[in-house]
């Protein structure tokens, strides 16, 4: 085993126990394609905000501030 594996391994664990609630042994019985589809955002998750609906937003907002 490489040390690389053995950093990337933890980290992608540290990763399914906090985010996954999963157990060492349910991290290690997963295979590859079952992490990266239990870490995968939902379909159908609207984007994040952009810049422009961000700019609007404050704009609008302070002009309501007194």
């Amino acid at each position: 085993m490489s040390e690389h594996f053995g950093t990337s391994a933890l980290k992608l664990y540290g990763l399914a126990a906090r985010l996954l609630g999963w157990r060492p042994q349910e991290f290690w019985a997963a295979t590859p394609a079952e992490l990266s589809t239990a870490l995968a955002p939902p379909d159908g998750v609207p984007a994040g905000m952009g810049r422009d609906q961000l700019n609007q937003m404050m704009e609008r907002d302070n002009g309501n501030a007194r």
